[in-house]
């Protein structure tokens, strides 16, 4: 089946005279009448429109003469087809799935990855679940990172779900080894938007979206650090930009981690790790939830993957060397 892209949507109109003190959201929907008001809203809130060049909130006035821009895609709706393929499922009753998402498993179908994805496979395991949104995907997980998710099987087993998340009642404990020796735990407290000029990153923007990351500190080496950390909200790469965004990027993240640098001293066994390590080290090992059905309170918690596992292995040794000397 050829890829079905998303329509580009590109729009201008300046604002006139009877928009002025009117809410951004209010002016769009008069300006732009092709489009709902409601995808006009998330478009302003995923950082699509700018106003003379700026993002802007939802509610912010129009002073009038403003040129308003939206750069924006428009999902086709497309018909995913089941695919066969093994999953790690810790989990699994009426109501729920949890699986372990190894590294490379793409979520949900997107440019680039029109199959092969846990949507596809969640619809051949369980073919009900495509009466519900999102074959039941509560929460995401980038490609390369590893961990626990989990699934909604019904629709009302997903608006709970969905409402813890909100709630932040749901806890997410991830693990990550990051470039930089840290001094100890802290928190990372920065609103994130789209990035003003590459519109595929995200970014720490005065205007973003609330987003809260706590940290802490696991062990040091040499040069980097492997930390715990735990999320208050779920922003997009919200842990690969609050890292980076502190100074501190996860080892092998090929958008955020910056340009590649390896210690002085480091051993050759570290540096074949290292320069090996293709996708950023960052693993969800710990998720907590309320069942939605029981109200039961309930965990799981993973092991790291085998090369997140090597990596630590080698940061361990080429540190034991050091002293060693």
């Amino acid at each position: 089946m050829p890829e079905q892209k998303p329509e580009q949507v590109q729009l201008q109109a300046r604002v006139t005279d009877e928009l002025v003190g009117k809410r951004l959201d209010q002016a769009i929907a008069q300006l732009f009448p092709d489009y709902s008001r409601s995808r006009l809203q998330g478009w302003i809130k995923d950082g699509c429109v700018t106003v003379d060049g700026e993002q802007k909130r939802t509610r912010d006035k129009l002073q009038g003469g403003e040129l308003i821009c939206v750069e924006a895609e428009l999902a086709r709706i497309e018909h995913h087809q089941p695919e066969a393929m093994e999953l790690d499922i810790i989990y699994e009753d009426d109501d729920i799935l949890v699986i372990n998402k190894p590294a490379g498993l793409v979520v949900h179908p997107a440019a680039g990855h029109a199959d092969g994805t846990l949507l596809n496979a969640l619809l051949h395991h369980v073919p009900e679940i495509a009466q519900v949104p999102r074959a039941g995907i509560v929460h995401r997980l980038d490609m390369d990172t590893t961990g626990l998710m989990v699934v909604a099987k019904t629709i009302q087993a997903q608006t709970e779900l969905v409402v813890q998340l909100q709630e932040r009642s749901m806890g997410r404990e991830y693990e990550a080894i990051v470039t930089g020796l840290m001094t100890g735990g802290g928190k990372v407290d920065a609103p994130m938007g789209r990035h003003k000029t590459s519109r595929q990153k995200m970014a720490v923007v005065h205007m973003g979206k609330p987003a809260l990351t706590h940290y802490r500190l696991l062990q040091r080496f040499r040069a980097h650090s492997h930390i715990r950390l735990k999320l208050e909200s779920g922003r997009t790469h919200q842990i690969r930009v609050h890292m980076s965004h502190i100074n501190y990027p996860l080892v092998g993240d090929p958008v955020y981690g910056g340009r590649f640098r390896l210690p002085k001293g480091v051993s050759e066994g570290l540096i074949k790790t290292l320069r090996g390590f293709h996708r950023q080290a960052l693993h969800a090992k710990k998720l907590e939830l309320f069942h939605p059905a029981t109200g039961e309170l309930m965990s799981w918690e993973v092991d790291l993957p085998e090369d997140f596992q090597l990596l630590l292995k080698a940061l361990q040794q080429d540190l034991r060397r050091n002293d060693d000397l």
